[in-house]
């Protein structure tokens, strides 16, 4: 490999990936790219546009694992401010955490957490994973260990509006199944968006180690209900870092997290992850460079929990010639 400027705090000596990282970009042929890229594009502090970015956001999607060590993707919403960075090494989430969210009496002080911040409006997402540093109430303060951007490839654009919600939903409990319902399969067979929460809390993780919370959007139909118990999606060409797969490759436990943008729902998924690298069965998902499929081991549908309601979609541009084609 040749040799790498150290960038961004990272020394001669270190890299921001882990073990299953450098494996994926390796079978994925990109290791020495993605060396490069991540040391630049990878910082070990946020800059000034990330800080204000957060806080400009009506809400923020952070993953966590729970005491078993399973990841759950979750949202927290409130007025843009209650996400903050009073320095730069420093995100503060205040409150905000929304009715059935798995991880809202789970947080302690040394627990890995991921934030994504995301603007579907302008398709801007920035990333930042870092260690709870306090706990006060609902009130989260992390140290950054790793901010980056991500490009706003494959992010659909739509709008979030603050609405009056009726009292029970904030207070509702999930529902909470081993099988996907008829109207869960529904929900996911025409979603366009979701998240994707996974971890790597290893010693041996070095500067890796850490959770991560991502997005993948796709056209309406782009995860495939296999069965009850079981999903399948494409994994489209992205900045070639392979953090989600490189964690799954270490542990392929996963949360997902999708959004009813119609009801408000929440839908939460622990699901175990099997990476399908090649094979005929990618023909089946234009596009796709890798296959996902997620075996489903429970669902929380949190109803009504959302505080927004949300402008018609406009996909993504990736997406549209492949609408125009089954047209």
């Amino acid at each position: 490999m040749s040799e790498f400027v150290p960038m961004n705090s990272w020394g001669a000596d270190a890299s921001p990936f882990h073990a299953g990282e450098l494996h994926a970009q390796q079978r994925a042929g990109v290791r020495d790219v993605a060396e490069s890229i991540g040391r630049r594009g990878i910082r070990r502090f946020m800059p000034e546009q990330h800080r204000e970015f957060f806080a400009a956001q009506p809400f923020v999607v952070i993953g966590g694992v729970d005491a078993s060590g399973q990841p759950w993707a979750t949202l927290r919403a409130g007025a843009p401010g209650f996400v903050s960075s009073p320095d730069a090494r420093t995100l503060r989430i205040e409150g905000g955490a929304l009715a059935g969210d798995p991880l809202a009496a789970g947080w302690r002080v040394g627990a890995q957490l991921g934030a994504l911040g995301i603007e579907p409006r302008t398709r801007r997402r920035n990333r930042a994973n870092g260690v709870v540093r306090s706990v006060d109430g609902g009130t989260l303060q992390v140290e950054v260990l790793q901010s980056f951007g991500n490009c706003p490839k494959y992010i659909q654009s739509r709008t979030p509006y603050f609405a009056e919600r009726n009292a029970s939903a904030t207070r509702a409990q999930p529902d909470i199944a081993a099988h996907l319902s008829g109207a869960d399969r529904e929900l996911l067979a025409s979603a366009d968006t979701f998240f994707i929460a996974s971890a790597n809390l290893s010693e041996e993780a070095g500067l890796g180690k850490g959770v991560d919370v991502s997005h993948r959007g796709g056209a309406p139909g782009f995860v495939r209900v296999d069965d009850a118990n079981t999903l399948t999606t494409p994994d489209y060409g992205g900045n070639r870092l392979f953090n989600t797969i490189g964690n799954l490759v270490h542990d392929p436990r996963a949360g997902l997290l999708f959004i009813d943008f119609a009801t408000g729902d929440l839908l939460y998924l622990a699901v175990q992850a099997e990476i399908i690298w090649d094979g005929d069965e990618l023909a089946a998902f234009a596009g796709a460079q890798r296959l996902v499929r997620f075996h489903v081991t429970e669902v929380r549908r949190s109803r009504g929990a959302v505080p927004f309601r949300w402008s018609e979609v406009e996909l993504a541009p990736q997406f549209l010639p492949k609408i125009r084609e089954s047209a």
